[in-house]
C-alpha cells in the first residue's frame, strides 16, 4: 500500500530483491484511482477510499505500507484497521535514507520503543563473545612469555637508564573511553617533557607523532622496540578488556584532542595490540589520514577469520623485525 509518487520505486525494489517471491503481490494506491492498472507486472485491486473493505473479503496475509512519514495519523489508522483483521502490518521507515548505502540499519526496542538504528557497521554478539575469549586465552599465554622474557629485559632497561621498567601513559580507547597502556620502558625518563622540543622533527603528517632515530630512546630500547618487546605488558590491557588482540591503535590524549569528528570512528571498536596499520608497514605510513583509512577497513570487514590473519602476519613481521622504529 503506497502513494502514487512512490509506487513505481516500491515495485522495481519487490522485484529487484525477489520480496515475497512466493507470495501474490497487489497494489492500493492512497492518492488516486488506479484500480484495475498494472504497475511493474504487479495489479492494482484498491485506493484509499476502499483498501479496508477489499482486504476485508480477500485474502490477505501481510500488508506494507509505503507512505510519508508525515502522515503518521493515517499510518496508525491503516496499520490497526489492518491488525484488526489479524494481518501482519509492516511499515516503512525512511527517516534515515538520506544518509546513503554506507550506512547499516537495524530496527531496535529500546524499552517500550522502537528505534531504526544507523550505523556504518553492526557486529554479531556471538562473534564479539568469541574475540573475548580468544583475547583472554591470547592474553593469558602472552603474560606468561612475558614473565618469561622480563627476566633477561629487566635488568637491562634498568641498568641503562634509571626509572621504572614499565611506562604508564594515559591512552584512549572505545568510543573516548580513557585507560592506561603498558609497556616495557624504551625511552629516558624526561621523554614526555622533550616531545614538544621535537615536534618540529615530527614526520608523520597529522596527529601522530613519528621521529627516526629519537634520541630520547635508549639502546636497549632500540631493541626491545624493533622486536616489539616493550609492547608485551599490553597483554594485560587485554585481559583487563581494555584492549583486545586485534583492533586499532590506541592515540595519546593529546592526538585525540586535535582529532576532527570523523577521525573518532577509528575509535568504534576497542583498541588492539595489533592490527590492520601494524601489519601494512606501520613505519612506512606518513599520512595519519592512511592510519585512519587502514583503520576503518579493518572495522569495515571485521570478521573472527580477518583477525587471525592479522596475528600471523604480525608475528611474521616481528621475526622480520618489518616497519618497527
Amino acid at each position: 500500500m503506497t502513494t502514487s509518487d512512490r509506487v513505481k520505486t516500491l515495485a522495481e525494489d519487490l522485484r529487484r530483491y525477489n520480496t515475497y517471491e512466493n507470495y501474490l503481490i497487489t497494489l492500493a494506491i492512497t492518492d488516486g484511482d488506479y484500480v484495475g492498472e498494472d504497475i511493474e507486472g504487479y495489479r492494482v485491486v484498491a485506493n484509499g477510499d476502499n483498501v479496508i473493505e477489499v482486504a476485508s473479503r480477500e485474502i490477505v496475509d501481510e500488508v506494507f505500507l509505503v507512505l510519508d512519514d508525515q502522515r503518521k495519523n493515517e499510518i496508525i489508522e491503516y496499520a490497526e484497521q489492518f491488525a484488526q483483521m489479524g494481518v501482519i502490518v509492516h511499515v516503512n521507515i525512511d527517516l534515515l535514507d538520506h544518509l546513503g548505502a554506507g550506512y547499516q540499519r537495524e530496527v531496535t526496542q529500546i524499552g517500550n520503543h522502537y528505534a531504526l538504528s544507523v550505523a556504518p557497521r553492526f557486529f554479531d554478539f556471538n562473534k564479539l563473545v568469541m574475540k573475548r575469549i580468544i583475547d583472554i586465552v591470547g592474553a593469558i599465554v602472552g603474560l606468561m612469555i612475558t614473565a618469561v622474557v622480563m627476566l633477561f629485559i629487566a635488568p637491562a632497561v634498568k641498568l641503562e637508564s634509571p626509572g621504572p621498567l614499565i611506562f604508564k601513559q594515559k591512552r584512549v580507547g572505545k568510543n573516548g573511553r580513557y585507560f592506561y597502556i603498558y609497556k616495557v620502558r624504551s625511552m629516558y625518563q624526561d621523554a614526555e617533557a622533550r616531545k614538544a622540543e621535537l615536534m618540529e622533527k615530527n614526520e608523520m603528517k597529522g596527529f601522530m607523532f613519528k621521529m627516526t632515530d629519537d634520541p630520547r630512546i635508549t639502546k636497549v630500547g632500540k631493541f626491545i622496540r624493533s622486536t616489539s618487546i616493550d609492547e608485551l605488558p599490553q597483554f594485560w590491557n587485554v585481559l583487563k578488556g581494555d584492549m583486545s588482540l586485534v583492533g586499532t591503535r590506541p592515540p595519546t590524549v593529546d592526538e585525540f584532542k586535535q582529532y576532527e569528528a570523523r577521525h573518532k570512528r577509528r575509535l568504534s571498536m576497542k583498541p588492539g595490540l595489533t592490527g590492520l596499520w601494524q601489519v601494512s608497514g606501520r613505519s612506512n605510513i606518513e599520512d595519519f589520514e592512511e592510519v585512519v583509512r587502514l583503520d576503518c577497513e579493518y572495522i569495515d570487514n571485521w570478521s573472527i577469520q580477518l583477525d587471525i590473519q592479522i596475528i600471523l602476519k604480525t608475528v611474521v613481521v616481528i621475526f622480520k623485525k618489518v616497519g618497527s622504529k
